[in-house]
């Protein structure tokens, strides 16, 4: 058996002891260090060379968000982050940044209650031990991409977007590079607590010249908006008399997820035909195989990413596997594909 070395860093002497004994309550798992603080979490990494670090975020001298900044740059190294659920702008800033996942500390006596996310936690080191990190680029930061084209009046494609670990850093990324006037709406499943979605959406939207926002029911979709799925619902579309609008319905899990980007692709194709364009992104399991295939059957584009800057290429390597993808491409070039996949689409519906 493989054994999965754990450094675990939190400024709490009981909550390191705790988070030892669940961590190594399952075989396989051994915990080869503790930090106090950031500093000592960056020592511990260079010194020990750990498989895995469980790092909590409000800790004295540096904290978790500096020192997982500093790891990622000098020594990549899978970082699953544990702290309180209150600061969602935290945590999601730590995935932004490079973190694999994060573990919420329940809200009741932690001695107790913190017994409730074992299985989490250790469900997590354990995906995270199989990550290869992958530092975005430096034209992650690059200005909006031109839209070099005066979108037909009235015309707008469907973009389906669909990721999961690794996605917070992805999708911001790619929305950073969006032009303001790109003649489509684009939808985003995110695999994500329902708790964290609408700061997430907020937190993009301040990066991105695209309007970012949390989805509603009802909402009707508008050119040029980012549309995030509210975790705990699927999110679908359909038309009504004043064009394509969002449902959140509250049906079963599809690929034991909800939101699921299945859910959401398929009725993507469904209304919007040839001018629909699927991407899925980084992200573990199968979600958006099967909702790629649908776009690609009702003639849309189909995006994926690429295993080298995928993060975990389960969800992009399925689809390619069943044969549903028009471009592999690296993260980097996606902005630009998804921009040339719009015009091709507006050309095609609105020919010169």
């Amino acid at each position: 058996m493989v054994t999965i070395d754990v450094l675990v860093a939190d400024d709490s002497p009981l909550m390191q002891r705790i988070i030892t004994k669940l961590l190594e309550s399952e075989p396989g798992i051994r915990v080869v260090g503790t930090a106090d603080d950031g500093r000592q979490a960056i020592e511990c990494v260079g010194r020990l060379s750990p498989d895995v670090v469980v790092m909590d975020i409000d800790m004295p001298n540096l904290d978790g968000l500096a020192a997982l900044r500093h790891i990622m740059q000098q020594r990549p190294t899978p970082v699953v982050m544990v702290s309180g659920i209150a600061d969602a702008s935290a945590a999601l800033r730590a995935l932004e940044l490079g973190a694999i996942d994060f573990v919420a500390k329940p809200s009741g006596p932690i001695s107790i209650d913190l017994y409730e996310v074992r299985d989490e936690l250790i469900a997590k080191v354990k995906l995270a031990s199989l990550v290869s990190p992958v530092p975005i680029e430096a034209g992650s930061m690059r200005a909006p991409l031109p839209l070099e084209c005066q979108p037909p009046r009235g015309h707008m494609s469907l973009v389906a977007i669909a990721a999961s670990t690794g996605g917070p850093q992805t999708l911001g990324h790619i929305l950073r590079q969006l032009p303001s006037g790109l003649p489509a709406a684009i939808l985003v499943v995110q695999h994500m607590p329902a708790v964290f979605t609408a700061t997430f959406a907020e937190r993009l939207d301040r990066h991105s010249s695209v309007t970012v926002r949390e989805a509603g029911d009802g909402d009707t979709i508008r050119s040029g908006v980012v549309y995030i799925a509210p975790g705990g619902v699927h999110m679908t579309v359909v038309k009504d008399g004043r064009g394509p609008a969002l449902r959140m319905e509250e049906t079963p899990p599809v690929n034991a997820v909800r939101p699921s980007a299945d859910v959401l692709m398929s009725s993507v194709a469904l209304v919007a035909g040839r001018s629909s364009i699927g991407v899925v992104l980084t992200g573990m399991g199968n979600d958006g195989s099967d909702g790629l295939a649908q776009i690609k059957h009702a003639g849309g584009a189909t995006i994926a990413q690429d295993e080298e800057s995928s993060i975990i290429f389960g969800m992009p390597g399925s689809a390619i596997s069943q044969g549903v993808v028009d471009r592999v491409l690296p993260l980097i070039e996606i902005p630009a594909a998804l921009v040339d996949a719009v015009r091709q689409c507006a050309d095609e519906v609105n020919p010169q």
